[in-house]
């Protein structure tokens, strides 16, 4: 087995020694949260939602003044296989469709008073195509992951990180199944709309990539440079600075979680902070939060991707956090508390 490249040095010890959450902060929000103007958790999730924020920011009163999306974007040699029902150039246009306004991900957030930044990810320059080469070499990887940590930059005080790149649901199932074992048939879905023979083709692809590294997926970061992409790395770096910084992340769907997956697979306590926002339809996600003993908030059916479904998911946690901070307590309302 191949030694792990140096190069992963600082993000091995990140990904190990990672700080706790605050649990003092979790107890102000319970204490007043049994003080408001309803029945002992009556809002459910919408409660746990603000312990989340306390916990993960480190505030007794947590806040929503800077939530951010940040979409990173991609390109894939894989595609050159009939992977995808869309050209790569299609990211490039996304790209462009995201910061014109045009996309769903740009309603959501415009809407909901979100922000949203957009990381283009060397777009000219296609990963390796991953049945024929390593998708980046470890330097190259372990570059992109730092530069995935400059997400927080803006000092955001929630992050959801999404992505965009036609072919990155072929390379997400590969990473599943370097991790979790199977078959391309086991994690493949149909992504962007693909047919049956493009289902059979993207599965076969997903099988040949694995037969090809296979004597160098000894380590989940091995297994991040030979078969993922510059889009996944940049979100492996974004949450792992985002722990490090006091910032609860919210993972979006299939391919966003390939990346917590990488995480977690080193040290499962380094995606404490996380909250994965919804089960997306592509098939393998549900089985991939559950190699992780985790469960999305949300089911609404979506495969959009561009971190749609953590957007809807930071909607219900600027929702929660409203609550908490603006409804009644029973003194000031005065109304009864229970009967003792």
């Amino acid at each position: 087995m191949p030694a792990l490249n140096p190069a992963y040095a600082d993000v091995l010890e990140l990904l190990t020694i990672v700080p706790d959450g605050d649990e003092a902060a979790v107890a102000a929000v319970r204490a007043r949260d049994s003080q408001l103007t309803k029945p002992a958790g009556s809002l459910g999730q919408l409660e746990t939602l603000v312990e989340f924020l306390a916990r993960w920011q480190g505030r007794a009163k947590p806040r929503l003044d800077n939530p951010m999306v940040t979409i990173f974007a991609g390109n894939h040699g894989v595609t050159d296989q009939g992977v995808s029902a869309f050209p790569r150039e299609v990211t490039a246009q996304m790209v462009a469709n995201f910061t014109n306004g045009g996309a769903a991900i740009s309603q959501i957030c415009a809407l909901h008073e979100i922000n949203l930044r957009v990381f283009e990810l060397a777009l000219e320059l296609p990963t390796g195509d991953i049945t024929q080469e390593a998708a980046l070499d470890d330097r190259m990887c372990a570059a992109t992951i730092a530069y995935g940590m400059e997400a927080i930059a803006g000092k955001p005080d929630l992050i959801c990180i999404g992505e965009m790149g036609i072919g990155n649901t072929t390379v997400a199932a590969a990473i599943f199944a370097a991790l979790y074992g199977g078959t391309g048939a086991d994690w493949v879905g149909r992504g962007t709309g693909i047919d049956d023979a493009g289902l059979t083709r993207k599965a076969d692809a997903v099988d040949r990539a694995l037969a090809l590294h296979k004597d160098e997926l000894d380590h989940p970061l091995a297994i991040l440079a030979r078969l993922g992409g510059r889009e996944i790395a940049a979100m492996l770096g974004a949450l792992l600075a985002a722990r490090h910084q006091k910032v609860p992340v919210i993972v979006d769907g299939f391919v966003a979680t390939s990346a917590a997956a990488i995480a977690h697979a080193i040290n499962p306590a380094a995606i404490d902070h996380c909250l994965f926002a919804h089960i997306s339809a592509e098939s393998g996600h549900v089985r991939a939060l559950a190699a992780m003993g985790q469960k999305g908030l949300l089911d609404l059916g979506m495969r959009l991707g561009e971190g749609s479904g953590a957007a809807l998911a930071a909607v219900l946690a600027k929702t929660a956090l409203h609550l908490h901070n603006n409804m009644a307590t029973f003194e000031s309302a005065e109304v009864s508390g229970k009967a003792s």
